[in-house]
């Protein structure tokens, strides 16, 4: 059996990547964002705030790279996870810092967790464009 476990995380080169490509989408589409990016055990390695990004976009970013990081799967898939089924639907809504809409994705290499990213700031499909642009960014 074994006594420990070497986890990879994400580089705060491959955060700036995803930072980078993530604010360039915000800014073309003309929607300020806040964008959460976090290690595998849901820290944050790096946080934006754009100018006139909603506050409440601060922690709904931060929940939803949380989210993503803590199942490997992205945000808006939650909500086909869980609509069918009501006890899980009734409960898990409950969870703190679960978000169950678009825009935030669990960050991989090599199918290996590393990271997650989170965006908040539009409508969901705009944080998810956000989002899957800084992922193209960083060639993921």
């Amino acid at each position: 059996m074994a006594q420990t476990l070497t986890t990879r995380t994400i580089s705060n080169e491959l955060a700036e990547t995803l930072m980078r490509g993530a604010v360039a989408k915000a800014e073309a589409m003309g929607v300020p964002m806040c964008i959460a990016i976090t290690d595998p055990s849901g820290t944050l390695v790096q946080f934006l705030r754009m100018d006139r990004a909603p506050l409440l976009s601060v922690n709904t970013a931060q929940d939803k790279a949380y989210t993503a990081v803590s199942f490997g799967m992205a945000t808006h898939e939650w909500h086909e996870f869980i609509k069918n089924d009501p006890p899980l639907l009734d409960g898990i809504v409950h969870t703190p810092r679960l978000v169950v809409f678009g825009g935030g994705y669990p960050v991989k290499i090599d199918d290996e967790l590393v990271g997650g990213i989170g965006v908040s700031g539009g409508h969901y499909s705009h944080d998810m464009e956000v989002a899957q642009a800084a992922l193209a960014a960083a060639g993921l």
